[in-house]
């Protein structure tokens, strides 16, 4: 009479049948590497298109067949993409720094763990790199859903010379850490601005009249904490694994949805990809309904708008106002629609400077 296999025959079958086909992965993800460099050797200068990663990245998703979530299938060819990409063209990304920052975290999520991470100090810092060729790519923050833009990255878009090429959605998790310290002797929060407006009802609730000091980033603020005695920070994961902190809370942001959107920079833009942003920046005449009037083309065009921020321009004193007005919409600027509407914009405007086109950000899609 046949017996049932024992639990331990049926482990080592499962074992054994993983073991078989984490060989054919490693199989095809060397092919895959060969063809990449290959394409590398044929077409030579500028490797990295944006559009076909994101264009990959959602046909997987929507092929998965579980039982892996979209998020996990995304993040595993991300980095294949990655690794590959480094075959063909290794790259430099500066980023806001220091290590530890959202902002790196933004940089790695976007382009992977292949590339070589520079830490810039200022936002400023990240556009010179890139207009210097000293980096290939940059990111920096440009608006978050709780605090609102982040003017000097506007004010940067304006003069670069750059174009916009990607665009990353960073979910903010807030988290309070320290060396060693525990809650009830903590006396001090050090943290960037944002993020402790971020996080004031929690400090208010759980550290009520604890002294809170901005510094220029969340990093800094690791660090200090690292440095210092009955201090704690205000930061993400990443920066407690750089500094070696322990997370007291996790979580503490006001705002469970809170999210920064980053922008990608480069020497280009990308091509279609199917679900793009175009970002653009324009002056109006002075003159009543001059900024109605330039958007409706839009609208008689069928372009949705998804973002319009103004900015006054610096330089105009006493008086002498002049704005700016930074607008995204939906579509790529070779799509019909979108570059009819940017053709009767830039025939009224006082100036129009297309910042470029760009795949919406795939963890949105």
């Amino acid at each position: 009479m046949a017996t049932d296999p024992s639990p331990n025959d049926e482990l080592l079958k499962l074992r054994d049948a993983i073991d078989a086909i984490d060989t054919q992965v490693l199989q095809l993800i060397s092919e895959r590497a060969r063809h990449a460099h290959r394409i590398g050797e044929i077409k030579q200068g500028n490797i990295y298109r944006p559009e076909r990663e994101a264009q990959v990245l959602r046909r997987l998703a929507d092929d998965n067949p579980g039982p892996l979530p979209p998020q996990a299938v995304k993040t595993v060819f991300r980095e294949i993409m990655s690794a590959c990409l480094a075959l063909e063209q290794p790259l430099t990304v500066a980023f806001l720094g220091p290590v530890g920052t959202f902002s790196e975290s933004a940089a790695r999520r976007h382009f992977g763990a292949a590339p070589t991470f520079q830490p810039m100090a200022t936002i400023d810092d990240v556009f010179r790199a890139v207009e210097s060729g000293n980096a290939s790519y940059g990111v920096v923050p440009v608006e978050n859903s709780t605090e609102g833009a982040v003017g000097r990255t506007l004010d940067m878009l304006l003069s670069t010379t750059q174009m916009l090429c990607g665009e990353v959605m960073l979910r903010v998790e807030q988290n309070l850490m320290t060396r060693d310290t525990p809650l009830n002797e903590i006396r001090c929060v050090y943290s960037h601005a944002q993020s402790l407006a971020q996080c004031h009802e929690w400090l208010n609730r759980n550290l009520p009249g604890v002294p809170v000091v901005a510094v220029a980033s969340n990093a800094e603020a690791a660090i200090r904490a690292s440095e210092e005695e009955r201090a704690a920070a205000i930061a993400g994961q990443a920066a407690a694994d750089a500094y070696g902190l322990k997370i007291l809370a996790a979580n503490i942001e006001d705002d469970p949805a809170n999210t920064t959107r980053f922008l990608v920079l480069g020497e280009h833009d990308a091509g279609p990809s199917g679900r793009d942003k175009t970002s653009i920046i324009f002056t109006v005449q002075n003159k009543a309904g001059a900024v109605v009037s330039l958007l409706q083309p839009l609208a008689e065009e069928g372009v949705s708008m998804t973002k319009l921020q103004s900015r006054p321009v610096r330089g105009f004193g006493s008086g002498g106002w002049q704005y700016v007005f930074y607008v995204d919409v939906e579509g790529h600027q070779h799509d019909p629609a979108v570059a009819r509407a940017l053709s009767r914009i830039r025939a009224e405007a006082g100036s129009l400077k297309v910042l470029g086109s760009y795949p919406v950000s795939v963890n949105n899609s």
